[in-house]
């Protein structure tokens, strides 16, 4: 069964260790930003850090590991169609679209989003980890280290499968910022399956 996530919104759900969680973006160039946490002691959680450092690179696709702040397995990436996502960028927020974009009355974003729907998980604002940014396209500059977000490699259809590598409580959302997805706000489709 495939779920859907509005545009500008999030969702959040338990991920048995060996589930395969398919992230997919129906309508091409969309993000989705993706944080997991143990299920058993949410204190761990989706690191950016240890990942990058252990991969040796910045840039994750199939066969990488995906680890937490205490250096154990959370994700695998099993299937890639787009090859391309961040792991450097925080999720978006009031305070991005106040500072970067100058909003008067700025949108939650992705912050907000997942504050909302990881609350009843008992997991608070300040716990929430940069996140795996399925599909975000980020360019590094190889010299000045200046960072660009640009629209997103992914076509309508395109997909990458994570597998749990313990019991996880997820967060998702459908981007809210613009400079992520081409300034057309999309949906995200997710679907859950056990392997084999």
């Amino acid at each position: 069964m495939t779920h859907r996530i509005p545009p500008r919104s999030g969702t959040a759900f338990e991920l048995g260790k060996g589930q395969l969680l398919t992230v997919i973006d129906p309508e091409g160039e969309q993000v989705s930003d993706l944080v997991t946490f143990n299920a058993e002691d949410s204190r761990e959680y989706l690191s950016s850090g240890r990942s990058i450092d252990y991969a040796g690179r910045i840039y994750l696709s199939t066969g990488d590991t995906l680890y937490s702040n205490r250096s154990v397995p959370m994700l695998t990436i099993v299937e890639d169609e787009v090859g391309r996502h961040d792991f450097s960028l925080t999720p978006c927020s009031r305070d991005t679209f106040r500072i970067l974009y100058g909003d008067a009355d700025p949108h939650p974003g992705c912050q907000g989003n997942l504050e909302t729907v990881l609350a009843p998980y008992g997991i608070v604002p300040d716990a929430i980890p940069i996140a795996f940014n399925v599909f975000m396209h980020v360019a590094v500059d190889s010299d000045s280290g200046e960072i660009k977000v640009l629209p997103p490699l992914s076509k309508a259809g395109q997909k990458t499968v994570f597998r749990a590598e313990m019991d996880l409580i997820v967060g998702m959302t459908a981007c809210s910022a613009g400079q992520s997805n081409n300034f057309r706000y999309k949906p995200i489709d997710y679907r859950i399956e056990d392997a084999g």
